[in-house]
Formats: structure tokens, sequence, C-alpha cells
């Protein structure tokens, strides 16, 4: 994923300013997936612009200027959605990697690790199923529904991950019992 690609995401469902661009990655999807500052949305707005890809279509008060993304720009998100996501090569997941090396530590250490990892996957399928919950009804198109498809994706994959920690629990529990 790269960042241009978000921000013509987000222009597609409607114009906005650097400045609300920048708040939509502190409140969602910096959080979730994918982070980004201001440092680096105004000057990738403006290679979008020099391509072609967004416009500014008003300027206000002390410089601040609405995005919104052209034809070509729309074109270039669709090409990018409908494409299957490129494997780097480089994979870095501290949470698999950390899943990795549980058996490094003794396993009342490691039944603790995967106690923190079901909690913590609960608490945050619990915030989704509010965010969800809060959207009941609403369109998965356009503002009001941006982001939920995302949310159940996130919900399902905590879930996943808490069934998963509590499962793991109980096979090192029987190993216990067993040696």
């Amino acid at each position: 994923m790269s960042l241009s690609h978000a921000l013509l995401g987000l222009l597609a469902v409607e114009p906005a300013s650097g400045y609300a661009l920048t708040k939509s990655f502190e409140l969602s999807l910096g959080r979730y997936a994918w982070h980004a500052g201001h440092t680096s949305i105004y000057p990738e707005l403006g290679r979008l612009a020099e391509r072609g890809l967004v416009e500014v279509t008003s300027e206000g008060a002390r410089g601040s200027r609405t995005y919104a993304v052209t034809p070509a720009g729309r074109e270039e998100l669709r090409s990018w959605l409908l494409q299957p996501p490129k494997s780097s090569g480089k994979v870095r997941n501290e949470e698999v990697l950390r899943m990795f090396l549980l058996s490094a530590l003794d396993p009342a250490d490691a039944q603790i690790v995967l106690a923190h990892v079901a909690e913590s996957t609960a608490a945050a399928a619990a915030e989704l199923r509010e965010i969800r919950a809060a959207h009941e009804g609403s369109s998965f198109r356009g503002p009001e529904g941006f982001g939920q498809l995302a949310a159940e994706f996130g919900l399902r994959q905590y879930e996943a991950v808490h069934e998963w920690a509590l499962w793991a629990i109980t096979q090192l529990e029987a190993d216990q019992a067993t040696n």
C-alpha cells in the first residue's frame, strides 16, 4: 500500500483539505491501517497534483487548499484496488514474530503473553463492535459508511486472534499436564 493510494481513496469519498486528511490518519487510518503525518501528507498531495491525480478545488484562509480526486486519480485508485496486493518479499509483523518466539519462554510466561493477546484483542473487538453498532444500517458507500467494511474486517480479525490465543493457552496447559 502506498500513501498516494490512501489519499486518493479518501479524496474519492469526498474532497478534503490537507488538515482534514491528516485528521483522518490520526483518528482511524493511522490507528488501524496506515500511519502518515502532515509532513508526508502535504508533499504527497503536491506530487499527486503534479501527476494530475488530484486537483485543488478551492483555497481558503491561510493558504488552506481543498483537494479532490480527478478522473485520472479515480482510475489509478480503481486499478490499484483491483490488483491483488504485491508481496514485497519483506514481512515485518512484530506480533507474529512474538508468536514464533514464544517457545523461548517458560510455559507460564508464554501463557501470560497469550493472556495479554486474548485480553487486548477482546478489548479491540469490543471497541470495533461499538463503532459498527453506532453505524448500523448506514450505507457502506460514501463518507457515512467509509471504514465500515474495514471495521468489520478488523473486528473479525481481532475475534480470530482472540480465539487463537485462547486455543494456544489450552494447548500449553495440556502440554504442561502431560510433562
